[in-house]
């Protein structure tokens, strides 16, 4: 039996929805849930709370929560990288950071010379150990996710960069407000979310895809994927079969690699990200508004294929 935590629009979701499969609400209590990264080998997630300036830890095998960093940068988006570290977005720092197996943290990237960047706000890791990260100005925008500061880095950028270099460049700057990120699972298309409609009445709402160079370096393309209709698109995740899990006002919107919109997980607060984590990565962590939920699917959470230099 399908439970009401679903909506089925297009019957190719059913295959995603387990039986009797409820959201769960794992802890509330915070004032804006976000970035969420799953750590395998502890069992345990971590999540960001960026107006009380913390992230959040939840244990998977007692569900307990409790905090783990305090105070945070105001910390937003979280990955972690190919050696098992956490590589966090940084509103209150304007860089991106990295915490070594040691627990201490090194700054990576805060900007180029003699700039800084506005609050990255998302970043994942391509196989090759690159960092891609979305730069919007919401840490700067006011004291409430970080500090009220002018704009220094000329734009809203896209950036890509290379620990193992030191280089850095923007791959893509025709966004207003660039948000959640993702690669496809083999690392050929880059979807990237706009949410500029939060600093405009008639700004973008919507997911864009784009093609990889071959390369790995730089971006083509750049097509609408889809369009939010309820509030905006924000954080998501890619599935192995390349369907694409997004945050929305209403819960969680699930399209077709064919840009469908086949089915939804239907949340009471408005969802800012999403992760999938747990031992087979079927399992749909979701930071919302106050909350930390999660939902079991019949999916599983695509991986970082093989380098081949």
């Amino acid at each position: 039996m399908i439970t009401d935590s679903f909506e089925i629009i297009d019957e190719r979701f059913r295959h995603y929805v387990l039986g009797n499969v409820h959201l769960e609400r794992l802890y509330t209590g915070c004032r804006w849930a976000e970035g969420p990264a799953y750590f395998a080998a502890g069992r345990y997630l971590l999540w960001s709370d960026i107006p009380n300036n913390c992230v959040m830890r939840w244990d998977e095998t007692d569900g307990s929560v409790s905090v783990f960093q305090s105070p945070s940068f105001y910390a937003n988006g979280h990955t972690i990288d190919r050696e098992g570290r956490l590589v966090a977005c940084e509103h209150g720092g304007r860089c991106v950071s990295r915490y070594e197996l040691d627990a201490t943290r090194t700054v990576l990237v805060s900007g180029g010379d003699g700039w800084r960047f506005n609050s990255p706000n998302d970043v994942v890791v391509k196989s090759d150990g690159t960092l891609w990260f979305t730069d919007p100005s919401y840490g700067i925008d006011t004291d409430y996710e970080g500090h009220a500061s002018p704009r220094e880095a000329g734009g809203c950028h896209v950036w890509r960069f290379d620990p193992s270099s030191g280089a850095l460049n923007a791959v893509a700057t025709d966004f207003q407000q660039p948000n959640g990120l993702a690669f496809s699972p083999d690392e050929r298309l880059l979807y990237i979310a706009d949410t500029g409609a939060s600093h405009a009445l008639d700004g973008r709402r919507h997911i864009r895809r784009f093609n990889v160079d071959n390369d790995g370096k730089g971006l083509s393309g750049g097509d609408v994927f889809a369009e939010c209709a309820i509030d905006l698109f924000d954080g998501f995740r890619i599935d192995t079969q390349g369907n694409l899990w997004t945050s929305a006002g209403d819960g969680v919107h699930c399209y077709t690699p064919d840009g469908v919109l086949i089915g939804k997980i239907r949340v009471p607060e408005v969802v800012a990200n999403v992760c999938f984590g747990g031992p087979k990565r079927n399992r749909l962590f979701i930071c919302a508004t106050t909350s930390l939920y999660s939902v079991f699917v019949n999916a599983a959470g695509a991986g970082r294929p093989a380098h081949k230099p």
